[in-house]
């Protein structure tokens, strides 16, 4: 099955040789799981010439914040609309969780509560799974036809699924603790308070459920649709 990868940000500089860009992480996550990959960066206006240029879409992480007034956020929102009208499935994480949510007539915000960083434990439907996170946006009312499908006290929407349409999550199952660490050095400190930063170092050893994630991921897009 061939997967489109929007991508709609990049890794930090300093990161990006040794730890790779958000496209090689994601191919890294869902290796072994039957899909094929192609990558178009949205964020430099790169886009697919047609929905159907791919059978699915995944749509990454970004330092931009959806409701922000970047030249590709209008025609990502259109793409993912005219994606969900025909049924091509979608899936998002966390900047992807938003824009999808947005784009179908949710809201997003940056969040009063702060910042979430490094690895937390969400509530997936009964089951709890440890993921890692890093971001200080939020979906904070749904749009229609979403379903919440995990939640923490700190991030209640924290992934969503439409249907057989669309599957989203705000954490990173991409991100290994490596480069967590590593966006705490290059892009953390001075933005993120310090606080934040110490509780997500003393849990960077943590066993996170990223495979969990990566299987339900491959399913929701290989699953049979009409």
């Amino acid at each position: 099955m061939r997967i489109g990868i929007l991508q709609t940000g990049q890794s930090p500089d300093a990161l990006r040789g040794t730890m790779g860009d958000y496209p090689d992480m994601f191919e890294t996550l869902l290796a072994g799981q039957g899909l094929e990959f192609h990558h178009w960066h949205v964020e430099a206006m790169e886009f697919p010439a047609s929905i159907h240029d791919a059978e699915g879409w995944l749509i990454t992480g970004s330092r931009h914040g959806a409701y922000e007034d970047h030249p590709f956020i209008a025609p990502l929102s259109d793409f993912i609309r005219r994606c969900y009208a025909e049924g091509v499935p979608l899936v998002g994480i966390c900047f992807g969780h938003q824009i999808i949510a947005q784009a179908l007539g949710g809201r997003v915000e940056k969040f009063a509560g702060g910042w979430s960083v490094g690895p937390q434990t969400y509530d997936f439907q009964g089951t709890p799974l440890t993921l890692n996170a890093w971001h200080q946006d939020q979906v904070v009312e749904l749009p229609e036809g979403a379903t919440v499908i995990a939640s923490t006290d700190f991030c209640t929407n924290a992934a969503l699924v439409y249907g057989d349409r669309a599957l989203t999550v705000q954490p990173h199952p991409e991100f290994s603790a490596g480069f967590i660490k590593g966006l705490m050095d290059t892009r953390g400190r001075g933005v993120v308070p310090e606080d934040k930063l110490d509780a997500a170092a003393a849990r960077l050893g943590e066993k996170t459920h990223s495979d969990v994630i990566a299987r339900q991921i491959a399913e929701f897009f290989k699953q049979p649709r009409k």
